[in-house]
């Protein structure tokens, strides 16, 4: 069970990292196009920051780290059972 819920949010996270990364990709694009008088979806990046991609990064910082507490918890039980 713990090693099924530790895989499912494992691979959430990662879907989730390449979701960031991607919307890194089109704010750099979109900012270098800005730069260049030409429109590749800027204002529609921006207006999506605070409800889609300032989530999505909160939730990939927290898995991250409640995916690290659970290993190590697991890592000490683990060690205290065998002793």
């Amino acid at each position: 069970m713990k090693d099924r819920f530790l895989n499912g949010l494992n691979t959430a996270l990662m879907l989730n990292l390449f979701f960031v990364l991607a919307s890194f990709l089109w704010f750099a694009t979109a900012l270098i196009g800005r730069s260049l008088k030409i429109n590749l979806g800027f204002d529609l990046w921006y207006r999506l920051w605070e409800p889609l991609f300032m989530p999505a990064i909160g939730i990939l910082m927290a898995g991250a780290i409640a995916s690290g507490v659970i290993s190590w918890m697991a890592r000490k039980l683990s060690a205290a059972e065998s002793k």
